[in-house]
Protein backbone atom coordinates (compact mmCIF):
# COMPACT_ATOMS: atom_id res chain seq x y z
CA UNK A 1 0.00 0.00 0.00
CA UNK A 2 1.12 3.68 -0.94
CA UNK A 3 1.78 5.70 1.79
CA UNK A 4 -1.24 8.07 3.07
CA UNK A 5 -0.79 11.26 1.32
CA UNK A 6 -1.92 13.63 4.29
CA UNK A 7 0.81 11.98 6.46
CA UNK A 8 3.34 12.80 3.84
CA UNK A 9 2.48 16.22 3.29
CA UNK A 10 2.61 16.53 7.32
CA UNK A 11 5.94 15.26 7.62
CA UNK A 12 7.20 16.84 4.67
CA UNK A 13 6.13 20.55 5.95
CA UNK A 14 7.72 19.56 9.42
CA UNK A 15 10.91 18.80 7.71
CA UNK A 16 11.25 21.79 5.55
CA UNK A 17 11.05 19.66 2.68
CA UNK A 18 7.85 20.47 0.61
CA UNK A 19 9.51 19.77 -3.05
CA UNK A 20 9.67 15.88 -2.34
CA UNK A 21 5.79 15.98 -0.68
CA UNK A 22 4.20 16.21 -4.29
CA UNK A 23 5.53 13.50 -5.37
CA UNK A 24 4.86 11.38 -2.77
CA UNK A 25 1.00 12.47 -2.88
CA UNK A 26 0.63 11.95 -6.03
CA UNK A 27 1.93 8.86 -5.72
CA UNK A 28 -0.71 8.21 -2.85
CA UNK A 29 -3.26 9.36 -5.13
CA UNK A 30 -2.30 6.96 -7.67
CA UNK A 31 -2.49 4.09 -5.82
CA UNK A 32 -6.64 5.00 -4.71
CA UNK A 33 -6.96 5.61 -8.23
CA UNK A 34 -5.89 2.36 -9.64
CA UNK A 35 -7.48 0.49 -6.80
CA UNK A 36 -10.78 2.14 -8.68
CA UNK A 37 -9.88 1.38 -11.93
CA UNK A 38 -8.94 -1.86 -10.89
CA UNK A 39 -12.80 -2.87 -9.32
CA UNK A 40 -14.23 -1.40 -11.84
CA UNK A 41 -12.40 -3.15 -14.67
CA UNK A 42 -12.84 -6.39 -12.48
CA UNK A 43 -16.38 -5.65 -12.03
CA UNK A 44 -17.23 -4.83 -15.90
CA UNK A 45 -15.32 -8.15 -17.13
CA UNK A 46 -17.47 -10.18 -14.94
CA UNK A 47 -20.85 -8.82 -16.01
CA UNK A 48 -20.47 -7.93 -19.63
CA UNK A 49 -20.65 -11.46 -20.89
CA UNK A 50 -23.92 -11.67 -19.61
CA UNK A 51 -25.33 -8.25 -20.59
CA UNK A 52 -27.73 -8.46 -24.29
CA UNK A 53 -28.88 -5.58 -26.35
CA UNK A 54 -31.90 -5.98 -27.14
CA UNK A 55 -33.98 -5.36 -30.22
CA UNK A 56 -37.54 -4.86 -30.53
CA UNK A 57 -40.71 -4.73 -33.34
CA UNK A 58 -43.46 -3.53 -31.76
CA UNK A 59 -47.23 -3.65 -33.29
CA UNK A 60 -48.16 -0.87 -34.93
CA UNK A 61 -51.03 1.09 -33.10
CA UNK A 62 -54.38 0.18 -33.86
CA UNK A 63 -55.57 1.97 -36.80
CA UNK A 64 -53.04 4.55 -37.53
CA UNK A 65 -51.90 2.74 -40.64
CA UNK A 66 -48.22 3.18 -40.01
CA UNK A 67 -45.35 0.26 -40.59
CA UNK A 68 -44.09 -1.82 -37.27
CA UNK A 69 -41.80 0.46 -34.80
CA UNK A 70 -38.80 -0.60 -33.51
CA UNK A 71 -36.46 -0.06 -30.40
CA UNK A 72 -33.67 -1.22 -28.60
CA UNK A 73 -32.79 -1.52 -24.87
CA UNK A 74 -30.18 -3.53 -22.43
CA UNK A 75 -30.44 -7.05 -20.29
CA UNK A 76 -28.74 -9.19 -18.65
CA UNK A 77 -28.82 -13.17 -18.38
CA UNK A 78 -29.43 -14.32 -14.76
CA UNK A 79 -29.87 -18.41 -15.08
CA UNK A 80 -27.44 -20.44 -17.59
CA UNK A 81 -30.41 -21.87 -19.08
CA UNK A 82 -31.30 -18.25 -20.49
CA UNK A 83 -33.82 -16.23 -18.68
CA UNK A 84 -33.07 -12.41 -19.22
CA UNK A 85 -33.97 -9.15 -16.87
CA UNK A 86 -34.54 -6.32 -18.85
CA UNK A 87 -37.17 -3.11 -18.54
CA UNK A 88 -40.62 -3.90 -19.35
CA UNK A 89 -40.96 -0.81 -21.32
CA UNK A 90 -38.34 -2.02 -23.33
CA UNK A 91 -40.09 -5.94 -24.27
CA UNK A 92 -43.77 -4.79 -23.82
CA UNK A 93 -46.38 -5.56 -26.56
CA UNK A 94 -43.84 -6.58 -28.66
CA UNK A 95 -44.63 -8.52 -32.01
CA UNK A 96 -40.71 -10.08 -31.90
CA UNK A 97 -37.30 -9.82 -29.53
CA UNK A 98 -34.15 -9.96 -30.88
CA UNK A 99 -31.03 -10.81 -28.25
CA UNK A 100 -27.12 -9.99 -29.25
CA UNK A 101 -24.45 -11.16 -27.01
CA UNK A 102 -21.39 -9.86 -26.28
CA UNK A 103 -19.39 -12.40 -29.03
CA UNK A 104 -21.94 -11.08 -31.56
CA UNK A 105 -23.76 -14.12 -31.75
CA UNK A 106 -27.67 -13.55 -31.54
CA UNK A 107 -31.13 -15.79 -31.67
CA UNK A 108 -34.73 -14.97 -31.19
CA UNK A 109 -36.21 -14.42 -27.83
CA UNK A 110 -39.60 -14.92 -25.83
CA UNK A 111 -41.39 -12.73 -23.74
CA UNK A 112 -42.22 -14.51 -20.08
CA UNK A 113 -43.42 -11.92 -18.83
CA UNK A 114 -43.21 -8.11 -17.64
CA UNK A 115 -44.93 -6.01 -14.83
CA UNK A 116 -45.51 -2.56 -16.48
CA UNK A 117 -46.08 -1.24 -12.77
CA UNK A 118 -42.38 -2.06 -11.73
CA UNK A 119 -40.79 -2.02 -15.08
CA UNK A 120 -39.49 -5.30 -14.77
CA UNK A 121 -39.43 -8.23 -17.91
CA UNK A 122 -37.72 -11.47 -18.00
CA UNK A 123 -37.45 -12.92 -21.62
CA UNK A 124 -36.06 -16.37 -22.72
CA UNK A 125 -33.59 -17.47 -25.02
CA UNK A 126 -32.73 -21.22 -25.86
CA UNK A 127 -29.29 -22.26 -24.45
CA UNK A 128 -27.40 -23.75 -21.44
CA UNK A 129 -24.54 -22.76 -19.87
CA UNK A 130 -24.47 -19.31 -20.82
CA UNK A 131 -22.64 -16.50 -18.78
CA UNK A 132 -24.66 -15.44 -16.25
CA UNK A 133 -24.53 -11.86 -13.58
CA UNK A 134 -24.51 -13.02 -10.10
CA UNK A 135 -28.05 -10.78 -8.68
CA UNK A 136 -26.52 -9.51 -5.00
CA UNK A 137 -29.22 -7.60 -2.63
CA UNK A 138 -30.20 -3.87 -2.70
CA UNK A 139 -30.69 -4.32 1.40
CA UNK A 140 -26.94 -3.25 2.21
CA UNK A 141 -26.10 -0.64 -0.10
CA UNK A 142 -24.95 2.56 1.46
CA UNK A 143 -24.83 5.91 -0.15
CA UNK A 144 -21.29 6.93 -1.62
CA UNK A 145 -20.78 3.36 -2.25
CA UNK A 146 -19.34 2.67 -6.11
CA UNK A 147 -22.32 1.97 -9.03
CA UNK A 148 -21.27 0.53 -12.14
CA UNK A 149 -23.82 0.58 -15.29
CA UNK A 150 -23.16 -1.78 -17.97
CA UNK A 151 -25.71 -1.59 -21.42
CA UNK A 152 -25.80 -0.04 -24.82
CA UNK A 153 -26.81 3.59 -24.94
CA UNK A 154 -27.69 4.65 -28.57
CA UNK A 155 -26.67 1.37 -29.80
CA UNK A 156 -23.55 1.61 -28.82
CA UNK A 157 -22.64 -2.11 -27.21
CA UNK A 158 -21.61 -2.58 -23.70
CA UNK A 159 -21.16 0.41 -22.42
CA UNK A 160 -19.45 0.81 -18.97
CA UNK A 161 -19.43 4.00 -16.93
CA UNK A 162 -18.94 4.08 -13.33
CA UNK A 163 -20.58 6.71 -10.51
CA UNK A 164 -21.78 5.88 -6.89
CA UNK A 165 -25.23 5.20 -5.34
CA UNK A 166 -26.42 8.84 -5.16
CA UNK A 167 -29.90 8.40 -2.83
CA UNK A 168 -31.85 5.22 -1.56
CA UNK A 169 -35.17 4.96 -1.11
CA UNK A 170 -36.68 6.85 -3.41
CA UNK A 171 -39.50 6.35 -5.11
CA UNK A 172 -40.34 6.60 -8.89
CA UNK A 173 -43.59 6.81 -10.86
CA UNK A 174 -44.40 3.88 -13.41
CA UNK A 175 -45.92 4.54 -16.73
CA UNK A 176 -49.14 2.85 -15.19
CA UNK A 177 -49.32 5.75 -12.75
CA UNK A 178 -47.75 3.41 -9.88
CA UNK A 179 -45.20 4.37 -7.48
CA UNK A 180 -41.54 2.00 -7.69
CA UNK A 181 -40.67 1.80 -4.33
CA UNK A 182 -37.24 1.94 -2.93
CA UNK A 183 -35.44 3.04 -6.26
CA UNK A 184 -31.74 3.56 -6.30
CA UNK A 185 -30.71 6.97 -7.75
CA UNK A 186 -26.90 6.70 -9.04
CA UNK A 187 -24.69 9.37 -10.84
CA UNK A 188 -23.02 6.28 -13.48
CA UNK A 189 -24.09 7.59 -16.37
CA UNK A 190 -27.46 6.32 -18.10
CA UNK A 191 -28.90 7.01 -21.58
CA UNK A 192 -31.38 5.95 -24.02
CA UNK A 193 -30.71 2.37 -24.79
CA UNK A 194 -29.49 1.53 -21.49
CA UNK A 195 -33.12 0.63 -19.97
CA UNK A 196 -32.75 -3.06 -18.66
CA UNK A 197 -28.71 -3.43 -18.06
CA UNK A 198 -27.79 -3.71 -14.93
CA UNK A 199 -26.21 -1.53 -12.33
CA UNK A 200 -23.02 -3.85 -10.46
CA UNK A 201 -21.38 -3.06 -7.03
CA UNK A 202 -17.61 -3.31 -7.31
CA UNK A 203 -17.46 -6.69 -7.24
CA UNK A 204 -19.75 -7.30 -10.42
CA UNK A 205 -23.32 -8.16 -8.27
CA UNK A 206 -26.06 -7.04 -9.61
CA UNK A 207 -27.75 -4.36 -7.37
CA UNK A 208 -30.60 -2.93 -9.43
CA UNK A 209 -32.02 -2.70 -13.29
CA UNK A 210 -31.52 0.51 -14.83
CA UNK A 211 -34.91 2.00 -15.44
CA UNK A 212 -35.25 6.06 -16.02
CA UNK A 213 -33.51 9.03 -16.52
CA UNK A 214 -34.27 12.78 -15.73
CA UNK A 215 -34.48 14.35 -19.21
CA UNK A 216 -32.17 17.39 -19.32
CA UNK A 217 -30.82 16.18 -16.09
CA UNK A 218 -27.26 15.13 -15.63
CA UNK A 219 -25.65 13.02 -12.96
CA UNK A 220 -29.71 11.96 -12.16
CA UNK A 221 -30.38 8.25 -13.25
CA UNK A 222 -32.45 5.57 -11.66
CA UNK A 223 -32.63 1.82 -11.00
CA UNK A 224 -35.24 -0.77 -9.51
CA UNK A 225 -33.40 -2.23 -6.68
CA UNK A 226 -32.74 -6.20 -7.50
CA UNK A 227 -34.45 -6.91 -4.37
CA UNK A 228 -37.88 -5.54 -5.84
CA UNK A 229 -37.00 -6.85 -9.22
CA UNK A 230 -36.31 -10.70 -7.35
CA UNK A 231 -39.58 -10.53 -6.02
CA UNK A 232 -41.04 -9.48 -9.42
CA UNK A 233 -38.93 -12.35 -11.30
CA UNK A 234 -40.20 -14.83 -8.59
CA UNK A 235 -44.00 -13.55 -9.89
CA UNK A 236 -43.38 -13.97 -13.37
CA UNK A 237 -41.85 -17.82 -13.41
CA UNK A 238 -44.91 -18.93 -11.31
CA UNK A 239 -47.55 -17.25 -12.53
CA UNK A 240 -46.32 -15.46 -15.85
CA UNK A 241 -47.94 -12.24 -13.71
CA UNK A 242 -47.70 -10.30 -10.59
CA UNK A 243 -50.59 -10.56 -8.72
CA UNK A 244 -52.13 -7.92 -7.19
CA UNK A 245 -55.85 -7.04 -5.88
CA UNK A 246 -57.96 -4.39 -6.53
CA UNK A 247 -61.72 -3.15 -6.05
CA UNK A 248 -63.30 -1.50 -8.71
CA UNK A 249 -62.22 2.45 -8.19
CA UNK A 250 -60.79 5.41 -9.45
CA UNK A 251 -60.05 7.96 -7.32
CA UNK A 252 -57.94 10.77 -6.25
CA UNK A 253 -55.90 11.88 -3.24
CA UNK A 254 -57.00 14.75 -1.28
CA UNK A 255 -56.58 16.34 2.01
CA UNK A 256 -59.22 15.97 4.87
CA UNK A 257 -60.06 18.74 6.97
CA UNK A 258 -58.65 19.45 10.34
CA UNK A 259 -61.48 18.59 11.78
CA UNK A 260 -62.70 15.85 10.09
CA UNK A 261 -59.32 14.48 11.29
CA UNK A 262 -59.61 15.70 15.09
CA UNK A 263 -63.88 14.38 15.15
CA UNK A 264 -62.52 10.81 14.40
CA UNK A 265 -59.20 10.83 15.24
CA UNK A 266 -57.47 9.87 12.46
CA UNK A 267 -53.68 9.48 12.27
CA UNK A 268 -53.09 11.21 8.84
CA UNK A 269 -54.40 14.10 7.12
CA UNK A 270 -55.50 12.68 3.75
CA UNK A 271 -57.52 9.83 2.20
CA UNK A 272 -58.69 9.02 -1.47
CA UNK A 273 -61.73 10.13 -2.81
CA UNK A 274 -63.98 7.67 -5.15
CA UNK A 275 -63.93 9.19 -7.92
CA UNK A 276 -66.10 6.49 -10.21
CA UNK A 277 -67.10 2.47 -9.59
CA UNK A 278 -66.70 -0.52 -11.50
CA UNK A 279 -69.83 -1.60 -12.36
CA UNK A 280 -70.21 -4.94 -10.35
CA UNK A 281 -67.07 -4.73 -8.67
CA UNK A 282 -65.96 -5.41 -5.44
CA UNK A 283 -66.71 -1.60 -4.32
CA UNK A 284 -69.60 -1.12 -5.68
CA UNK A 285 -70.89 -4.69 -4.09
CA UNK A 286 -69.43 -3.50 -0.75
CA UNK A 287 -71.84 0.01 -0.91
CA UNK A 288 -69.30 2.52 -1.46
CA UNK A 289 -70.81 5.41 -3.25
CA UNK A 290 -69.29 8.37 -5.46
CA UNK A 291 -67.45 10.63 -2.98
CA UNK A 292 -67.12 8.16 -0.60
CA UNK A 293 -63.16 8.78 1.00
CA UNK A 294 -61.15 5.75 1.80
CA UNK A 295 -59.26 5.89 5.04
CA UNK A 296 -58.43 2.50 5.61
CA UNK A 297 -58.36 -0.89 4.32
CA UNK A 298 -57.89 -4.21 6.48
CA UNK A 299 -56.74 -2.39 9.33
CA UNK A 300 -54.40 -0.43 7.71
CA UNK A 301 -54.48 3.42 7.22
CA UNK A 302 -54.63 4.90 3.76
CA UNK A 303 -53.67 8.12 2.99
CA UNK A 304 -53.73 8.26 -0.59
CA UNK A 305 -53.84 6.62 -3.84
CA UNK A 306 -50.44 4.97 -3.70
CA UNK A 307 -51.32 3.71 -0.08
CA UNK A 308 -54.23 1.88 -1.29
CA UNK A 309 -52.25 0.25 -4.17
CA UNK A 310 -49.57 -0.96 -1.76
CA UNK A 311 -52.14 -2.69 0.65
CA UNK A 312 -53.87 -4.20 -2.21
CA UNK A 313 -51.34 -7.00 -2.29
CA UNK A 314 -51.55 -10.30 -3.31
CA UNK A 315 -52.34 -11.84 -0.13
CA UNK A 316 -55.31 -9.77 -0.16
CA UNK A 317 -56.93 -10.92 -2.38
CA UNK A 318 -59.95 -13.47 -1.94
CA UNK A 319 -59.59 -11.63 1.76
CA UNK A 320 -62.67 -11.11 3.41
CA UNK A 321 -62.31 -7.54 5.17
CA UNK A 322 -63.29 -4.10 5.77
CA UNK A 323 -62.82 -1.27 3.94
CA UNK A 324 -62.67 2.78 6.08
CA UNK A 325 -64.16 5.58 4.79
CA UNK A 326 -65.75 8.91 5.15
CA UNK A 327 -69.23 9.70 4.03
CA UNK A 328 -70.15 13.17 4.31
CA UNK A 329 -69.77 13.24 7.79
CA UNK A 330 -70.11 9.65 9.26
CA UNK A 331 -66.95 7.11 9.29
CA UNK A 332 -68.05 3.90 8.28
CA UNK A 333 -66.59 0.18 7.97
CA UNK A 334 -67.97 -1.59 5.02
CA UNK A 335 -66.93 -5.69 4.13
CA UNK A 336 -65.45 -5.87 1.10
CA UNK A 337 -63.42 -8.66 -0.85
CA UNK A 338 -60.43 -7.95 -3.01
CA UNK A 339 -60.27 -9.64 -6.07
CA UNK A 340 -57.34 -10.34 -8.70
CA UNK A 341 -56.32 -7.40 -10.56
CA UNK A 342 -56.87 -8.18 -14.74
CA UNK A 343 -54.16 -8.42 -16.77
CA UNK A 344 -52.97 -5.29 -18.76
CA UNK A 345 -52.54 -5.36 -21.99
Amino acid sequence: MGANPRFVLDDALQHGSPASAAPAAEAGDGVLLDAYSSAVVAASERVGPAVVHIQVVQAPRTGNGKAPRGGTGSGFVFTPDGFILTNSHVVHGARSIRVSFADGTGQEADLVGDDPDTDIAVIRVAGHQLPTAALGSSRRLHVGQVAIAIGNPYGFQHTVTAGVVSALGRSLRSMTGRLIDDVIQTDAALNPGNSGGPLVNSRGDVIGVNTAIIPFAQGICFATAIDTAKWVVEQLLRFGRVRRGYIGVAGATIALSRRAVRFHGLGAGAGVRVESLEAGGPAERAGLETGDVIIGYDGEEVAGVDGLHRVLSAERIGKATNVTLLRRTQKLELPIQAEEMPARS
